[in-house]
């Protein structure tokens, strides 16, 4: 095996064990990355003013476990998984 080869694997062994290419990993993590980003606006949001985004961050931070579990699973595919 080439040098090459061995970091390839680095970038393909993950998203493949989840059934995933390359790009399509990295997609879904930049979505996931951007829910978290909301999410935590709304915490910080809702740490100063507290009637505001009261359920917010905890309904994301469930939808994204729902999520993520039910792909590793194989009970929804990736293109549910960008369904909002």
């Amino acid at each position: 095996m080439t040098r090459g080869m061995g970091l390839a694997r680095l970038f393909t062994n993950h998203p493949a064990s989840v059934d995933e290419t390359y790009l399509g990993h990295m997609a879904f993590a930049a979505w996931f990355s951007s829910r978290l980003f909301m999410a935590g606006g709304a915490a910080l949001i809702h740490a100063v003013l507290p009637f505001l985004f009261e359920t917010t961050a905890s309904r994301i931070v469930r939808e994204l476990c729902e999520r993520t579990h039910n792909r590793r699973r194989g009970t929804a595919s990736t293109t549910q998984a960008f369904d909002l």
